[in-house]
């Protein structure tokens, strides 16, 4: 039985290799089956059987410290992102005016010359104080990560700006070690570096806030306190002290705060916010709600049923932080690069030192001094930490905005590229509420039967049979033995003998030949080895279908119907959808042999069904589409699920999915083409042919300026 992944809070990851690094100290730890750290949320995903004090201490060992996750509320997120905003540009506002000044001073010789030891030892002195105060954080996770043998991204800032400080210094206290024309100090390129890197990250720390409050704004929708009916009496309590079977008041305006049924009242009730479909619902007596859904228009009251993390919302909460931390194949790639990419750039910095020094212009030392710090500082990889996760986490906050629950991101890739969706019929491509219009050969004792047969099944058809016995008021009989065949029907036993009821192909497994002339839907009863009578049901096709089913052609996904129904019945509705290709009478054996079979051919196959016989289909199909009313079992195999009972959520789904793939690509692109065309020109590539340098400054600008683009083109999806 699969369980579910511990989540942690993960502190001190500055880039990539650091969710490289931690990755790999968790994967380590014995227990832990995988382990995915998201760098956009600072959080990992841990899947094992290995303790939580296991883990934590795997991650300190590695060099940063973790938590257990705890959500928060939109209020506390606010807060805690207002405050790191502030920090942020604190630190990079004190930074950017030192170095202004000092750059002021270049241009209007506001200062003495450097002879002046005394005051630049000062001047020095200050600038040490502002890094250390602006930039700090730099240099203690660079000194951690050095402890632990591994280099990051604060690694490569505070070699940059340390040289850039102590070189000042040597060039200030001991000019005669240098050759005069490399008698330049790099004060206010120290400054500006921490200034701009710090401004990136504000505005980098701001809009990663704000994705993620976004998300929880969908699910943060149930109220602090609620009114609890206790022996007649009504009182205001925590939600949290809220046990399943107490008996709540709601009142208009309200969100829902359980998952429960309403005992007493009628209204309507907006479950826009959940399930992205934005007309009401009328709930009355008998009716189910859901906790984050909004009550309209008068009071009810409400048992509940599930309250907490166990509510349909809470379980939404838990996937989508899982789905979060979750990475598409494309993710792999990245890691394995980001693992090897400081030294690689520590290693170019060195080698473009040496270049200038031995075959640079005169100053040499200078030149090799400015092009290593801007090399070094120019190829931070913040920007290539950041662009699948960003991406990922505005878009499932995008797609539960719109009804879609995602399990995990390898999802999206893959819904991208389909080509082919295979769709059931009943509860899918019909509304999956079949009535029963007709009866034959059936008399009381055998509805008992049929009763009794179909109240332990969860199938539409079966539904529709049992409300119709019921207003017979019919009286269930006593059968034993019950099993259920999935996308057959149901049998069991009563009085030695067996009865059952369903299609035609699963009772002709039974050995029943002869059948009685019909047409439509049927479900037939059997008694011993005769057909006793049968049920004759109609069910509608969804408004929606026709259009779903065109605009995915435009698309260029063919959709294929496999409904367990007779093939006249598939025939006709989907010929009035619009699908060429059908078939009927098929086993769940069947849908899975048939995707299977497409999937040998090269085609990537998405699923679409409701029931317990779609459930292997969905399992097995490239991607899985679940309608948001079918059963568990069914969203279990799924990959994504509609909590909409519309069809419009697959194209939605598919539409998201290549948008949110596009958005990764263009994000990959522009984090590995700034660092393929910007480290040359940092290296000095065009000096011969310019005559400038990039300057240390200008190279943490540029570094801050990637890392803001990716999150706010990330950020774009949030219109998609």
């Amino acid at each position: 039985m699969t369980t579910a992944p511990q989540l942690l809070s993960i502190a001190g990851m500055s880039c990539a290799g650091c969710v490289r690094r931690v990755e790999t100290a968790l994967n380590e730890v014995p227990g832990v089956t995988s382990a995915s750290v998201n760098f956009a949320s600072q959080t990992a995903a841990v899947l094992g059987s290995s303790s939580l004090d296991s883990l934590l201490s795997a991650v300190a060992q590695a060099g940063y410290s973790a938590v257990l996750f705890q959500p928060e509320s939109i209020r506390e997120q606010e807060e805690a992102a207002r405050s790191a905003l502030h920090l942020a540009i604190s630190r990079s506002g004190i930074a950017l005016l030192g170095g202004a000044l000092l750059m002021l001073d270049m241009h209007l010789g506001l200062l003495p010359g450097l002879e002046r030891q005394l005051l630049w030892s000062g001047i020095g002195g200050l600038v040490l104080l502002v890094l250390l105060l602006a930039g700090g954080h730099f240099y203690v996770a660079a000194w951690t990560s050095l402890r632990h043998g591994t280099a990051t991204m604060d690694s490569l800032i505070s070699l940059g700006t340390g040289t850039a400080w102590l070189y000042s210094m040597l060039v200030v206290l001991m000019p005669e070690l240098v050759p005069e024309a490399s008698r330049h100090q790099f004060f206010e390129a120290a400054l500006f570096v921490i200034g701009f890197v710090n401004l990136g990250k504000a505005l980098e720390t701001n809009a990663r806030s704000r994705a993620s409050v976004a998300i929880q704004k969908l699910f943060d929708l149930t109220p602090q306190y609620v009114t609890r009916l206790l022996n007649g009496a009504e009182e205001v309590v925590p939600l949290e002290i809220v046990q399943e079977g107490d008996e709540l008041r709601v009142r208009p305006g309200e969100y829902l705060p359980v998952d429960g049924v309403v005992i007493s009242g009628i209204s309507s009730v907006d479950q826009s916010m959940l399930t992205g479909e934005s007309e009401a619902v009328v709930v009355e007596t008998g009716g189910a709600v859901c906790a984050g859904t909004l009550n309209i228009d008068s009071s009810v009251i409400v048992r509940a049923e599930a309250v907490g993390s166990e509510t349909v919302l809470g379980g939404m909460i838990r996937l989508i932080a899982e789905a979060q931390n979750s990475k598409p194949p494309i993710a792999d790639l990245v890691d394995r690069i980001s693992s090897v990419f400081v030294p690689a750039v520590v290693g170019l910095a060195l080698l473009t030192a040496a270049l200038w020094w031995f075959f640079g212009p005169p100053p040499q030392l200078s030149f090799a001094l400015v092009t290593a710090m801007s090399v070094l500082i120019i190829a931070c990889p913040c920007a290539l930490g950041l662009a699948i996760p960003m991406s990922i986490m505005v878009g499932l906050g995008r797609a539960a905005n719109q009804g879609l629950l995602v399990r995990n991101s390898e999802a999206l890739e893959r819904a991208a590229n389909i080509d082919l969706l295979v769709v059931d019929k009943t509860g899918t491509l019909t509304l999956g509420e079949p009535r029963v219009t007709a009866m034959r050969g059936l008399n009381d004792e055998s509805l008992a039967i049929a009763l009794a047969l179909e109240s332990q099944s969860e199938h539409p058809l079966a539904r529709a049979i049992q409300e119709f016995c019921l207003g017979q008021s019919i009286v269930a009989a006593d059968v034993a033995g019950f099993s259920n065949h999935p996308g057959g029907g149901v049998s069991a036993s009563l009085g030695g003998e067996t009865v059952a009821l369903g299609n035609e192909v699963f009772l002709q497994s039974l050995g029943i030949k002869a059948f009685p002339e019909t047409e439509g839907t049927v479900s037939y009863l059997v008694r011993g080895d005769q057909v006793v009578g049968y049920f004759v049901l109609e069910d509608q096709v969804r408004d929606d279908a026709a259009r779903l089913v065109r605009e995915l052609a435009v698309h260029g996904v063919d959709v294929v119907m496999l409904s367990g129904d007779r093939p006249e019945v598939a025939e006709q509705v989907a010929n009035g959808v619009g699908i060429a290709t059908f078939r009927g009478r098929c086993l769940p054996e069947d849908k899975l042999g048939y995707i299977t079979e497409q999937q040998a051919q090269g085609r990537i196959v998405g699923m679409a069904g409701d029931g317990i016989n779609d459930s292997a289909a969905l399992a097995c199909a490239d991607i899985g589409f679940a309608m948001g009313g079918g059963t568990d079992i069914a969203k279990e195999s799924a990959d994504i699920i509609l909590l909409e009972a519309s069809l419009r959520g697959i194209k939605t789904g598919i539409d998201l999915s290549r948008s949110i793939t596009r958005n990764i690509r263009q994000n990959l692109v522009a984090a590995f083409a700034y660092n393929l065309l910007l480290i040359p020109v940092a290296a000095g590539i065009l000096y011969p042919f310019t005559g400038i340098l990039v300057d240390p400054a200008v190279a943490g600008l540029a570094m801050a300026l990637s890392s803001v683009t990716v999150v706010f083109n990330a950020g774009r999806l949030r219109f998609a």
